[in-house]
């Protein structure tokens, strides 16, 4: 049976508990700049994720694999850029930039009179330790499953090979590795009592990829539980920090409501 530990307060005193390379996998989206008070408990920028991102290199183990989910707000007209500073600075202290992956909306919020297109996308940063250790491909069906095509000489692909003796006769499979795209819908949640939940399938789908089953996962801003969820259901062991009280119980909920693992 999966381990889950809920511990309330902040991440930078709490992690220090954890010990150096404990954790496998962390999965967490933290504070998008100002863009929400967090009940007025947020107290976040440079000064803070900086600290966070040295200590998450710390607790993390050779190996491992950081993802990231974050956006950027807009101030007088212009993004901050701070998901690329973070992201470089991840880089500047040690780890690798080992995908830049894409949360595609399929439900965005529209945007109006702004002169700017309607914003459909976060990005899903994913750092790791070295090589990771582990990655469980995700796949989809292909469109062509079946098709037989013939490999020229030069490696091009042709239909006809009755002038081309020597073509070697390939076959599309069923499945192939996704893309760095992936699509959920926007899940705002506001049944739960936490302003900026995400998908609960997101958290599934990552977890899967850069896990196994007992492995540890943190997530140090752990809102309203998802990456907690969704690693109990997973059988991943998991650790979850979260400063605010309200969101705290939130988490603590929905996680004991899930059913053990079997």
């Amino acid at each position: 049976m999966p381990k889950i530990e809920l511990i309330q307060g902040d991440c930078l005193e709490k992690m220090k508990d954890i010990p150096d390379g404990g954790i496998d996998m962390v999965l967490t989206s933290p504070p998008y700049d100002n863009l929400r008070t967090y009940n007025g408990s947020l107290d976040w920028g440079e000064h803070i994720w900086k600290l966070v991102i040295q200590e998450l290199l710390r607790v993390i183990k050779d190996g491992g694999v950081v993802v990231w989910v974050v956006g950027d707000a807009t101030i007088k007209g212009s993004e901050t850029g701070t998901s690329f500073k973070q992201a470089l600075y991840f880089k500047e202290v040690g780890f690798s930039l080992h995908d830049t992956m894409i949360w595609r909306k399929t439900t965005p919020v529209p945007q109006f009179k702004t002169k700017r297109y309607t914003n459909a996308f976060e990005y899903m940063f994913v750092f790791s330790k070295n090589q990771p250790n582990i990655c469980n491909y995700l796949e989809t069906n292909c469109k062509t499953a079946g098709n037989k095509k013939n490999r020229n000489n030069n490696g091009s692909f042709s239909q006809n090979s009755a002038d081309r003796p020597r073509e070697e006769i390939t076959i599309t499979k069923e499945k192939k590795i996704l893309d760095n795209v992936w699509e959920y819908p926007t899940n705002w949640h506001k049944d739960l009592g936490h302003p900026a939940t995400f998908p609960e399938k997101l958290a599934h789908d990552h977890i899967i990829s850069w896990s196994n089953e007992g492995d540890t996962i943190l997530d140090p801003f752990a809102g309203s539980g998802t990456v907690g969820k969704m690693a109990k259901q997973l059988n991943r062991n998991c650790i979850l920090i979260e400063k605010e009280p309200e969101y705290f119980k939130i988490a603590e909920k929905r996680i004991n409501e899930v059913q053990e693992f079997k």
